[in-house]
């Protein structure tokens, strides 16, 4: 099985929260570092990596991905900070 991981980046005002998922966090975090992920990662700077998922299977990834889009944005806040209290970027561990 392919894992796969669901995500959620921010920008440095703490202001954007981006869900997104994906096969290879660090390259895809890289892309968004970078201004080569989405169009909303680099419209709003949204680069920082607060909180992820890993998933044996990547389908659940992606699944776990459109749950997590339809949350409130107090909820996504919420889930970050449980794991995360400091949102620090998780990028710096991978």
């Amino acid at each position: 099985m392919i894992k796969g991981y669901t995500y959620i980046t921010t920008n440095k005002n703490f202001s954007v929260l981006y869900i997104g998922a994906t096969k290879d966090l660090k390259y895809r975090v890289e892309c968004h570092k970078d201004g080569t992920g989405a169009i909303f990662t680099k419209k709003y700077s949204a680069s920082i990596l607060i909180y992820f998922e890993e998933f044996d299977d990547y389908r659940d990834a992606f699944a776990r991905e459109k749950q997590l889009k339809n949350w409130h944005k107090d909820w996504k806040w919420n889930l970050a900070k449980l794991s995360n209290p400091e949102l620090k970027d998780l990028y710096l561990e991978l």
